[in-house]
């Protein structure tokens, strides 16, 4: 248990420290002050969020060697959880339409991902993710447990509370296949095919260094598009049978530790301004 208490402890804190950089870059360099940044600071947010939801209660069980957890704590846990997830479902489609218009149609970048349409959008996905994750969570809260109330899991999620559960889920589960279904689905849609344009209009650039610059960018981005709704579909959408429950438990630690912390070093770190933007800051406080 020492040994899983200090690499998650490791996982979280760079996840918070790499995740909180990009965040604070975004905000306090003005070379940075554009759609694509703010969106990629939203994930930031979004990314501290996420790991912040299970991350500091697993690593407390961990060092107290105290599994339990209160109903209802469970339940927010559930919430947040679920939240966070949509919102990033949302945000990385609205990430694929701006790199669409950044690459497809650049002469009208500024006109048609103005900072309304950004900051509508954002809030839209914020807002779309607290009615989703209440749907979800109220219907739980129709459940009840008579014990052995043990999941097979590091914390609480929606799968593993309905295989202890005493009251026929059917309900909860018909809802995740149904909404989170046809969340999915559309969410997939809207991020990937964009990328069909984008791959056409890259084709035809005739600079190597402009196709290798915007190839990298859209790879990056597909790559972590593909890493969490991988982790998505195993864990919500595949039935879990009894032999799978320590896959199912490695993957809901990848999905919501590892995850956090992949997303910034293939996406944000990679990135040149961003990087410039953190040598102008580190040597500007150098040489206060």
């Amino acid at each position: 248990m020492n040994g899983l208490f200090v690499l998650f402890l490791l996982i979280y804190l760079m996840t918070l420290i790499i995740n909180l950089i990009i965040f604070f870059l975004v905000i306090t360099d003005y070379h940075l002050h554009n759609p694509m940044f703010f969106f990629l600071s939203n994930l930031a947010f979004l990314d501290m969020s996420y790991s912040s939801v299970s991350g500091p209660k697993m690593l407390f069980n961990l060092v107290t060697k105290n599994q339990s957890i209160t109903l209802p704590a469970c339940t927010a846990q559930v919430f947040f959880f679920v939240y966070f997830a949509c919102s990033e479902l949302l945000l990385l489609s609205a990430m694929s339409y701006d790199r669409y218009i950044a690459i497809c149609k650049p002469l009208h970048y500024t006109q048609i991902m103005s900072w309304k349409l950004c900051t509508h959008l954002s809030v839209i996905i914020w807002v779309f993710g607290i009615i989703y994750s209440l749907v979800h969570t109220l219907c739980l809260l129709r459940l009840s447990y008579c014990g052995p109330n043990s999941i097979h899991n590091f914390f609480c999620d929606l799968p593993h509370l309905f295989q202890i559960t005493c009251t026929d889920p059917t309900i909860n589960i018909v809802l995740i296949f149904t909404l989170g279904g046809s969340l999915s689905l559309s969410a997939l849609l809207f991020t990937f095919l964009p990328y069909v344009h984008i791959f056409r209009t890259i084709l035809q650039i005739r600079g190597k260094t402009g196709k290798i610059k915007a190839f990298s960018t859209c790879l990056s981005h597909l790559l972590v598009v593909f890493i969490f709704y991988s982790s998505i579909i195993f864990i919500y959408l595949v039935p879990t049978s009894s032999n799978m429950f320590s896959v199912n438990k490695l993957l809901s630690v990848m999905y919501a530790l590892i995850n956090p912390l992949l997303n910034p070093l293939i996406y944000s770190l990679r990135n040149t301004d961003l990087k410039a933007a953190f040598r102008r800051t580190f040597s500007h406080q150098k040489s206060k």
